[in-house]
């Protein structure tokens, strides 16, 4: 068996969450925004209509509905004050129907076994993803690119320059390219955390370990302990939007207790990717 080198392994910290290169760091904050440039623009909304108030107080202001539907109809139809203020009234209900409902939350699963399931039913409910990402290296540095998905078992990480590497899954391997140094390593995509996004069919409590569930606002988070990992026991850690109803993040603790953070936004489950996204060039495997 060949053994990896150190400048190989740093690679493969880059790529999807082992870190060598420096101490702890602890996970960034969920809340990640995306670049300014990227961020979408917010619509301001419309001044609202200014409403003039009566020039006289209406008589009957104050008294309960029921009383002013009861009054007799003489004195409404006389009433100038009661004449004044019938189109204010009705000059406020457009307004109201205006109002925009906010977006319906998901319930906060009850139990662990429920918390689980609602992962394992986002993960198996999409063939293909695309969308932003923003990584956080162990050494506290900040990655940002392109992340692609077709199920089962094809991903790719595209790094946004000054990073020179990539990241290919194609179904049974994953390589790890570094364009600047013309390396390539390819590993099993059962040894890399990558698995947890790809399989053909999902099953959380089959991957790993499940350590807790808990929920801190609108993030639902799952921890599992895999073993299977390179190295040793990886700490994987999904936090699962219950607003958006999406995955927003993953961080992994790798056996050597280094930690790194991925958060998504900008997530699409409708473009289609090029198949030739996910092909490893395996001649050019070191």
């Amino acid at each position: 068996m060949r053994v990896i080198p150190i400048l190989r392994v740093s690679v493969l910290t880059a790529a999807f969450g082992y870190g060598l290169a420096a101490a702890p760091l602890g996970a960034q904050p969920l809340q990640l925004q995306p670049p300014a440039a990227a961020k979408p623009a917010v619509a301001r909304p419309a001044a609202p209509r200014a409403i003039p108030l009566p020039p006289v107080r209406p008589a009957n202001l104050g008294l309960p509905r029921t009383a002013m539907n009861d009054a007799p109809a003489a004195q409404a139809a006389g009433s100038p004050q009661a004449a004044t203020a019938a189109p204010v009234a009705q000059t406020a209900k457009p307004e109201a129907s205006k109002t925009t409902p906010a977006k319906t939350k998901l319930a906060a699963p009850a139990t662990r076994e429920e918390a689980i399931e609602r992962l394992n039913t986002y993960l198996n409910s999409f063939t293909t993803l695309q969308g932003n990402f923003i990584q956080f290296n162990p050494n506290g540095k900040r990655l940002e690119g392109r992340i692609y998905i077709q199920r089962p078992g094809k991903m790719r990480f595209e790094y946004e320059p000054p990073a020179t590497t990539e990241v290919i899954a194609d179904g049974t391997s994953v390589a790890v390219r570094d364009k600047r140094l013309g390396t390539q390593d390819v590993y099993s995509i059962g040894q890399t955390p990558l698995k947890f996004l790809v399989r053909e069919k999902m099953d959380l409590n089959r991957e790993g370990t499940i350590t807790g569930a808990s929920v801190d606002g609108d993030i639902l988070s799952v921890r599992i302990e895999d073993r299977s990992t390179l190295g040793g026991t990886s700490k994987i850690t999904l936090k699962f939007d219950l607003v958006a109803n999406e995955l927003r993040q993953w961080v992994v603790v790798d056996p050597q207790g280094y930690e790194t953070a991925v958060s998504l936004y900008n997530l699409s489950l409708q473009r289609q990717t090029d198949p030739k996204n996910f092909v490893i060039d395996h001649q050019r495997t070191l």
